[in-house]
């Protein structure tokens, strides 16, 4: 039987596990196949079954096979079948190492194609005979977010449209239509009765759609909300809307 050959298996695994092995597989940089392999591997040879002893067992993971003068228990002591085989403690598990002292990763076998079942214990962050891998250099730090655009927080954000200046003075200012119903109205047909609203939120302003027909432009991308910067330009069909926080 070539004990190197790997087949595809479909089975049940706890979601603990999988989650588990799924963040081992990143911190090593490995296969989550290559870790199940492994675990089964280990699992095997402590219970002494030839399996786990025969050479090329270990396949595609790299691992060397147990030494040949390792043998199997007295058949009396080996679980009869059909019976459940006595539970065995788990090697310890040591502890997550940093991010700056993460193992070096083992050599990758594949994808796994499928679940992995419920194992009895998992190999802590070493290399494969046991001795701590090389370690990394630390991660660079993150860039600095850029700097906020919008004004200051209380400063007065004004509107200018045609060659008129209108200071928003409230939390919601509407545009649209109707002479009663907003702030800046607009006698246009193609402009909703309630077209769009400037609003104010803990001293930021954003501009959102209200629901229109022909919505609002910015950057010729049509946008349901956004938040008001220095300078911004939008369009309500062929209308513009410059925005400033400078005073006069």
């Amino acid at each position: 039987m070539d004990q190197s050959k790997k087949t595809m298996r479909h089975f049940y695994c706890r979601d603990v596990l999988w989650e588990t092995f799924e963040q081992m597989a990143n911190d090593f940089d490995c296969s989550i196949d290559y870790l199940i392999n492994e675990s089964m591997r280990y699992y095997a040879r402590s219970k002494n079954y030839p399996a786990a002893n025969a050479p090329g067992a270990a396949g595609a993971s790299g691992q060397q096979p147990i030494a040949p003068g390792a043998t199997s228990p007295p058949p009396s002591r080996r679980p009869q079948p059909g019976t459940q085989p006595p539970a065995v403690a788990a090697p310890p598990m040591a502890s997550q190492p940093p991010a700056a002292r993460r193992p070096a990763p083992p050599t990758p076998a594949g994808h796994i194609a499928g679940g992995m079942g419920a194992m009895g214990g998992r190999p802590g962050p070493t290399s494969n005979y046991g001795a701590p891998a090389p370690q990394p250099p630390p991660p660079a730090p993150a860039p600095a977010p850029p700097p906020m655009m919008a004004g200051p927080a209380g400063s007065t954000l004004f509107l200018m449209f045609n060659g008129q200046r209108y200071p928003v003075a409230k939390d919601q200012f509407i545009i649209g239509r109707g002479s009663k119903t907003s702030d800046l109205a607009i006698k246009d047909g193609n402009i909703s009765r309630k077209h769009a609203a400037v609003i104010r939120r803990n001293g930021t302003f954003y501009i959102k759609d209200l629901g229109s027909t022909n919505g609002i432009d910015y950057k010729g991308m049509r946008i349901d909300n956004k938040r008001i910067d220095e300078g911004d330009v939008f369009h309500l069909c062929d209308y513009e809307l410059r925005f400033t926080y400078r005073g006069e």
